[in-house]
């Protein structure tokens, strides 16, 4: 009875701050019961993201044990308040999320390439993709009677060996075949991931001429291509790869220079099929389609022109999206258009985070490995701060209709148009950071000019064209269509140019960007005061981002290309003939944008015909670098007391077992399990790698093929 006594007050006291805190979040949830179900989609897409994010079988189990344990506390013991159920019901999407992208991944198994191959094949042609830009053709193919490769290849060669190769025929082909590529540093594209998900077990490069059967080619070409390929005769060079892309989606004629002068101002949007081009699609075949029935006094009195009207918008935008594609932000874009058509013939309010979740849902649904790819963070991040922007009261009264001047209205039009796009950067910059390790400054200037003139110059024009040129006059609209993108392409470079266009950060913490995306859907989704909180997490995972050092050393997954940081903030490469594929990855990892120097012309640097040497760093943390750039043999005495005196050897070959450095030695076989590293030399010295240690992801561990039937050895000569 006494230690009941003296235990009463302590537990009075936290039953009364226990019941006070569920009574707090109840009423808040009580208040924001409407924004509640936006919710749904974020709890999917954790679920998927869980899954990608941690390595092993073992921890997706756990996990879904533990959201059961939730699911099931949600549903004996909180079912009859509105936060039982919410977390009964946020467990329950959470674990379908993980199950959902797990059976995919299983779905879509296919073998993959062991390694590294010469072979002689025949195969369908499914798919066509012309390069121009680049000279090239990439080619999805189906190899026929070879159990030893794998069901579906990506293939490229040079545009004129490609020939009139049609999609469906059958040819015969030399190729030089790899498996997927990985991420060749930490924070990289994983082509491996996407590659699974398509089933292609295999990338590579053409050899020597397509073989052909006789009296093959000139079968039928896809309309998208037909498409391209009119557009291209119509309007020359870059300029006609920016109209393609905007009608097809196809941005292979695209200059380099010119499509990443459109990422670093900002839009690059306006080359991926979305929501602006969707709904200039749709809302162009609606107000052509109503001024053309409204002719007709009948169907007007008895109120058929508005379904009519929003029948030909949906049929235009579903076509508009077959053309395209059916890319994750065009689809996206659709279904959103015919939720707002729905919600035009009900009268209700068209443009709200409802319709941007149900959208959300049905993709995740659909294609689930699609969170993990930047198309969908971006897409879906830019609708939802724009969506939310509009939704607040500020900004309503702000744009409210008012019987005022019109330059006063045309300047707060402009100003809504500013602050729109100001809003979509700010929610944009961190997945640009996370993906790219870069992210424009200038893009909520830029738009403000390049998506009128997208939305009521070109892509009018090139309807228009296309339209006219049925008859044969549709020149005059092809100009100025091409005039337009001029104008685009000349802006966009003059953005990218400026100075200070483009910030660059090394790798963001996968745990800081999760807490900056929850903290901004906890900002944009909610409604009440509480929603403030989201600052946290944002702001949490912003000083994450700042505070990560820049690494001391980059090595590739090959070993071949070694990055080091310079005074001066910059970085030298070990090889000067580096291409530029390199060179990029290696900027955007090291979070630099400037060119990258050649670690032999540095004073402080020696190298001979075989190895570079060179201190790293300052006092306490002066680290010496050894690093392998020939191809000679070296006997292992030879090599001993120069590993021995460094702190870090690095070679893209195998080093003998006298060559060891005093803290890390990377060589192939280490670099066959770790992938490419960031190695940072600070007084606690640690090297990250690309690779995590049993990542139990199929694609890390898919049945292989090995490629040997009749196959050629790797090092025989191209024809």
């Amino acid at each position: 009875m006494a230690t009941r006594q003296l235990q009463t007050p302590f537990g009075v006291v936290s039953r009364k701050f226990f019941g006070r805190m569920a009574s707090a979040i109840e009423a808040r949830l009580e208040a924001e019961r409407e924004r509640i179900g936006l919710w749904l989609p974020v709890a999917l897409g954790a679920g998927i993201g869980a899954w990608f994010a941690l390595p092993a079988k073992a921890h997706w189990i756990g996990l879904l044990l533990l959201l059961s344990g939730g699911l099931l506390g949600g549903l004996l013991v909180g079912w009859p308040r509105r936060a039982g159920r919410a977390l009964a019901v946020g467990c329950g999407v959470v674990a379908l999320g993980m199950l959902l992208v797990w059976g995919r991944a299983l779905w879509v198994a296919a073998p993959v390439l062991a390694g590294p191959v010469t072979t002689e094949f025949a195969a369908r042609v499914e798919r066509i993709e012309p390069l121009p830009a680049r000279g090239q053709v990439r080619l999805i193919a189906l190899p026929q009677r070879r159990a030893d490769l794998p069901p579906r290849l990506r293939l490229t060669l040079r545009i004129e060996r490609a020939g009139d190769v049609a999609e469906g025929e059958l040819i015969g082909v030399r190729a030089r075949l790899m498996p997927p590529p990985t991420a060749s540093l930490p924070g990289g594209y994983d082509f491996a991931r996407r590659a699974w998900f398509d089933r292609i077990g295999a990338v590579g490069t053409v050899l020597g001429d397509v073989a052909r059967a006789p009296g093959a080619g000139g079968g039928a070409v896809p309309l998208r291509t037909r498409l391209s390929r009119h557009i291209h005769d119509r309007v020359a060079g870059s300029a006609g790869g920016i109209a393609a892309a905007l009608v097809t989606g196809d941005r292979g004629a695209i200059a380099e220079a010119d499509e990443e002068a459109m990422r670093r101002s900002g839009l690059a949007h306006l080359l991926s099929i979305s929501g602006l081009h969707v709904t200039a699609v749709v809302g162009f075949a609606m107000l052509l389609t109503m001024r053309l029935l409204a002719l007709s006094r009948r169907l007007a009195l008895a109120g058929y022109v508005l379904p009519l009207a929003a029948a030909a918008g949906a049929l235009a935008g579903g076509g508009y999206t077959l053309l395209a594609g059916v890319e994750v932000p065009t689809l996206r874009s659709f279904i959103a258009a015919l939720l707002v058509l729905v919600a035009f013939l009900m009268g209700r309010e068209a443009l709200t985070l409802r319709l941007v979740a149900a959208g959300a849902l049905i993709v995740l649904v659909w294609r689930p490995e699609s969170l993990a790819g930047p198309s969908f963070q971006l897409s879906f991040a830019a609708v939802t701060a724009i969506v939310a922007l509009h939704e607040s009261r500020a900004m309503r009264a702000f744009l409210m209709r008012r019987d005022e001047p019109f330059p006063v209205r045309l300047g707060r039009g402009i100003a809504g148009l500013l602050i729109t796009g100001i809003a979509v950067e700010v929610a944009l910059a961190p997945i640009a950071l996370f993906h790219f390790h870069k992210a424009g400054l200038y893009g909520a200037l830029a738009n403000v000019v390049a998506i009128p003139l997208t939305t009521f110059v070109i892509m009018p024009a090139e309807a228009l064209a296309l339209l006219f040129d049925s008859v044969g006059l549709g020149a005059p609209f092809w100009w100025l269509a091409g005039q337009a993108i001029g104008l685009l392409i000349a802006l966009a470079h003059s953005v990218a140019g400026a100075p200070g266009a483009v910030a660059t950060l090394p790798a963001f913490p996968v745990w800081g960007f999760a807490l900056a995306i929850f903290g901004g859907l906890w900002l944009l989704l909610w409604r009440t005061g509480w929603r403030w909180a989201g600052v946290v997490p944002v702001a949490a995972g912003v000083a994450a981002l700042l505070v990560q050092p820049r690494p001391d050393l980059l090595v590739t997954g090959d070993g071949r290309h070694i990055a080091a940081a310079v005074p001066g903030g910059g970085y030298a490469l070990l090889r000067d003939r580096a291409g530029d594929y390199i060179r990029d990855t290696m900027a955007e990892a090291a979070g630099i944008d400037a060119p990258l120097a050649t670690l032999s012309d540095l004073d402080h640097v020696a190298c001979n015909r075989d190895f570079c040497r060179w201190a790293q760093g300052e006092g306490r943390t002066r680290r010496t670098i050894l690093a392998s750039r020939g191809r000679d043999r070296i006997e292992g005495a030879e090599m001993a007391a120069a590993c021995a005196a460094a702190d870090v050897v690095i070679s893209d070959r195998w080093l003998p077992r006298e060559c060891v450095g005093r803290w890390l030695t990377v060589d192939r076989d280490s670099l066959a399990a770790s992938g490419g590293l960031a190695i940072y030399l600070g007084e606690k010295p640690k090297a990250v790698a690309a690779l995590k240690a049993g990542d139990g992801h199929p694609w890390r561990n898919a049945q292989q093929v090995s490629g040997n039937d009749e196959a050629i050895p790797t090092d025989a000569p191209a024809q």
